[in-house]
């Protein structure tokens, strides 16, 4: 099924294992936070990830409101409440 979506949008195969790894790997130093600057790349990969996500959709013709816009608009306040009361 995943590999499916991602030959749809003419990605390779060999890709998503790599990219699940590393997104869980994200929510694990999210939830951790063994070091800000850690935090604060994993957030930096996270909303790279969905911009490049919601463009990817954009361009293969579904419709911009899919789940990596949506998960755009919960990363800015998981960022900025996490931010603010780490301060």
């Amino acid at each position: 099924m995943i590999k499916g979506f991602f030959e749809s949008f003419s990605y390779p195969a060999y890709i998503i294992i790599p990219l699940a790894v590393l997104k869980i790997l994200g929510v694990i130093i999210v939830l951790w936070r063994p070091c800000n600057c850690l935090t604060e790349w994993t957030y930096a990969g996270f909303f790279f990830n969905l911009i490049l996500a919601t463009a990817a959709h954009q361009y293969a013709g579904d419709s911009l409101l899919g789940f990596s816009f949506y998960g755009l608009i919960v990363i800015f306040p998981s960022y900025f409440l996490g931010k603010y009361l780490r301060d």
